[in-house]
């Protein structure tokens, strides 16, 4: 009885041995490295990846915009964070709307205090009892097209950019996800109209807005604008609307390139080529390496400055087309002017068109009777 609680002590010593040192040993192995209290294999994650152990480098490359490898077509998708996107964003939201909404206000202002003090130019001799073809229906065809689209393009654009803020907390959400999804195909198929219409314009006035010496003498004077004493000479078109002319094409060019780009996202590279070009004229060092994201942003905010720009520029045409001028409507409502304005404002150009000059309609001398 002896020898066997002898045995059955000895093997309880044993196996206390046995548990309780390793369990000890483990214990006391967790206690001096926190980390592995939480991930007792060390940080390692199956797969040879860093897990926990995570490099700095790695990721500030990432931040960065690395282009990693991936299997699928797209090869953009191997841009895990692309960071020009959040500095985009912030300067579209940012100072171009905050810019763009002074410079729009802006505009109305300065014609408003321009129509306050000179008041509408009138017709210094007064109305004549003929008139003088200005523009003939192809012409006023070109103009129309160019004219009516850009105003479409202009108001489906500011919406874009400030319907959401304007328009959209006093229609709701249902009415302006409608509109703007209608804008957006207006705005994409009118563009086509757009350019049209400037092709038109070009190639039928580019010769009548060359610079010639009479602007001169037009730009010294003001074009009359500021004295109704002063009525400098003019061709077809004064210096003022050449300006306007050149701005409209240049303008207009530049809002088709970034608006084609926009389009048809990803398949242009236009800026990394003006860049190029601007290096090799300046000497600059404008970045020429743009991922085609780049690329889209770019063109996103161009066509934004483009697009305000324009629509300041054409607030002072709509201006003197209408309420600014007296009768100068009519040169592409009608497409006759009456004389004594298109001598007043276009003297050369009505000495050298002499036979365009008709009888008002109604102003025929009433028969004389019979002696």
């Amino acid at each position: 009885m002896r020898t066997i609680l002898s045995a059955f002590v000895l093997l309880c010593l044993l196996l206390t041995c046995v548990v309780l040192l390793p369990g000890h040993s483990l214990a006391q192995s967790l206690r001096q490295d926190p980390v592995d209290q939480q991930n007792p294999i060390g940080g390692a994650v199956p797969g040879d990846t860093l897990g926990v152990n995570s490099q700095s480098d790695y990721w500030r490359a990432v931040r960065e915009g690395v282009n990693g490898n991936v299997s699928i077509p797209d090869k953009k998708a191997g841009t895990l964070i692309q960071s020009e996107g959040e500095a985009w964003r912030s300067l579209r939201n940012g100072p171009l709307s905050l810019y763009a909404s002074w410079a729009l206000l802006g505009t109305i202002v300065i014609l408003g205090l321009f129509y306050a003090i000179r008041g509408r130019i009138r017709i210094e001799a007064g109305p004549s009892d003929k008139t003088i073809t200005r523009f003939r229906e192809v012409e006023r065809l070109g103009h129309w097209m160019l004219a009516v689209s850009f105003v479409i393009l202009g108001l489906t654009g500011l919406n874009i950019l400030y319907g959401r803020y304007v328009l959209k907390p006093l229609i709701g959400d249902g009415a302006f996800g409608f509109i703007t999804q209608m804008g957006k195909y207006l705005h994409n198929y009118l563009a086509f109209a757009f350019m049209a219409g400037l092709v038109m314009i070009l190639v039928m006035w580019v010769k009548h807005n060359l610079p010639d010496r009479t602007d001169i003498k037009w730009l010294l004077q003001g074009g009359g604008m500021f004295s109704s004493k002063l009525h400098p000479p003019a061709k077809k078109f004064n210096a003022g609307q050449k300006i306007l002319f050149w701005l409209v094409i240049v303008g207009g060019v530049s809002l088709s390139i970034s608006g084609w780009a926009l389009m048809f996202p990803f398949t242009t590279h236009f800026f990394a080529g003006t860049f190029g070009k601007i290096n090799m004229i300046l000497g600059t060092e404008l970045p020429t390496a743009l991922t085609v994201l780049q690329e889209q942003q770019l063109n996103s905010l161009w066509h934004s400055i483009m697009a305000v720009f324009m629509i300041c520029v054409i607030f002072g045409h709509i201006y003197i087309g209408s309420i600014g001028m007296e009768r100068a409507f009519d040169a592409m409502g009608s497409g006759e002017v009456d004389l004594n304005w298109a001598k007043e404002h276009h003297s050369l150009w009505v000495e050298e068109n002499q036979d365009d000059i008709h009888d008002a309609p109604g102003s025929g001398s009433a028969p004389q009777p019979a002696e």
